[in-house]
């Protein structure tokens, strides 16, 4: 069986690891995989890239038989405070401005595999919020579909900082 030693691995992961992206959704949890990443980044020497992404609705949206657009300015509005929101999120954090940072609209698992695959991305770090039972069955897990088809590696810190003994990450 082959091993590496500790200073093998973290060479190994140095010279392969520089780029991290960390999806939030300004949870706790996307605090703490924020945290991670930076300690890893730190450590490695590697770079972080934020990614929100917005879910909206349709742009029409059925209401009794007929479809009703979503006003643009709502959509506009929704965007707008979503960037503040990631603004004062990332400045509150302790990771510093060297963060690049975006946002995009669309499906969240399909759209932060897709920012990986066209950004040349090599580690993925994120939250997952440990949902379990129906809640699982009906939202899904976007942290399972990203593992399933990211072109990287996937870092997941789970939703319970209390069993992992790590710090509160709490808003």
């Amino acid at each position: 069986m082959w091993r590496l030693k500790p200073h093998e691995v973290t060479k190994a992961m140095a010279n392969s690891i520089k780029r991290i992206l960390v999806p939030v959704d300004f949870s706790a949890v996307s605090r703490a995989a924020l945290w991670h990443a930076g300690e890893l980044a730190a450590a490695l020497g590697a770079s972080i890239e934020l990614l929100h992404v917005l879910e909206l609705p349709p742009a029409h949206v059925m209401a009794s038989e007929a479809y009703v657009p979503l006003p643009l300015e709502y959509r506009q509005e929704v965007r707008r405070h979503a960037e503040r929101h990631l603004d004062d999120w990332l400045s509150s954090s302790s990771v510093g401005p060297t963060v690049r940072h975006e946002l995009r609209e669309g499906k969240p698992f399909t759209e932060i595999t897709t920012y990986a695959r066209h950004h040349a991305i090599d580690l993925i770090v994120m939250g997952t919020h440990g949902r379990g039972g129906m809640s699982h069955l009906l939202l899904g897990s976007v942290t399972e579909n990203v593992i399933r088809t990211a072109p990287c590696p996937v870092l997941v810190v789970r939703g319970d900082e209390s069993a992992t003994g790590l710090p509160s990450y709490k808003e």
